[in-house]
């Protein structure tokens, strides 16, 4: 039983360092090369997409969905309304480093 749940807790670590290993430095680094021509982030200012400072602390995204990680990224991979979709251009980890820079605006 012990072993068991020493397993899972470990499992859990390891999805969790998944989940928060995410670097806004190298997101910020991502947006820039890859985001920034359509979008400001230091306000919320339209360019070609709407400025996304401040982002997750909006109710809604664009499309009318919830603003969660999971929306974001759904966004950033299927794209809409104009936006390209960068689910083949950028890697997972890429990604995941842009939400979590999003998340500092």
């Amino acid at each position: 039983m012990k072993t068991s749940l020493i397993a899972v807790g470990a499992m859990g670590l390891l999805m969790a360092a998944q989940v928060f290993g995410a670097d806004a430095k190298k997101g910020k680094s991502n947006f820039d090369d890859n985001c920034s021509v359509c979008h400001n982030s230091d306000s919320e200012e339209r360019k070609m997409g709407p400025g996304l400072k401040g982002l997750f602390k909006h109710d809604k995204l664009a499309n009318g969905k919830a603003v969660n990680e999971a929306n974001v990224q759904g966004m950033i991979n299927e794209g809409g309304n104009g936006m390209p979709p960068f689910a083949d251009t950028l890697t997972k980890a890429e990604k995941d480093d842009i939400v979590a820079f999003l998340k500092t605006l």
